[in-house]
């Protein structure tokens, strides 16, 4: 997976956007809702990646019990640097990963993020499990 392919995975989703806070060398993806009157809540992050061609990685959002496995089962998935480690899992993108298990694990990060913000935000922002019709 390469970085074009990464941020359009990231920005694919409803309200996500790209986010420097940290400095251009640092690409931050964000959800957030709108809200009405024009005012918009606060975004959250979902994925961090230094977007570096020679050390790509990204960090993802994780269950704490699925983070612990997959860090057990590929060498290529640690404890996010600076982050909690707990419920942050770091992801070197060297091309040892299937681009799907990438893509499936973004997504876990969104939806867990998601999953935080109230009802109203989910559903403005058509969260997929309400489209599924799954309960939270």
């Amino acid at each position: 997976m390469d970085a074009a392919a990464l941020r359009g995975i990231c920005l694919g989703f409803p309200g996500a956007f790209e986010d420097y806070p940290f400095g251009p060398e640092t690409a931050v993806f964000k959800v957030r809702a709108a809200v009405p009157g024009g005012t918009r809540r606060q975004a959250k992050m979902f994925a961090l990646s230094a977007m570096d061609p020679k050390d790509f990685s990204v960090s993802l959002k994780c269950e704490p019990v699925l983070a612990e496995q997959l860090r057990a089962a590929h060498p290529e998935i640690t404890g996010a640097w600076h982050l909690n480690k707990r419920h942050w899992n770091g992801v070197r993108l060297d091309g040892e990963l299937p681009d799907a298990m990438i893509r499936d694990m973004v997504e876990d990060s969104y939806d867990l993020v998601v999953a935080t913000l109230s009802r109203r935000q989910q559903l403005q922002l058509g969260w997929a499990r309400f489209a599924r019709g799954e309960a939270w």
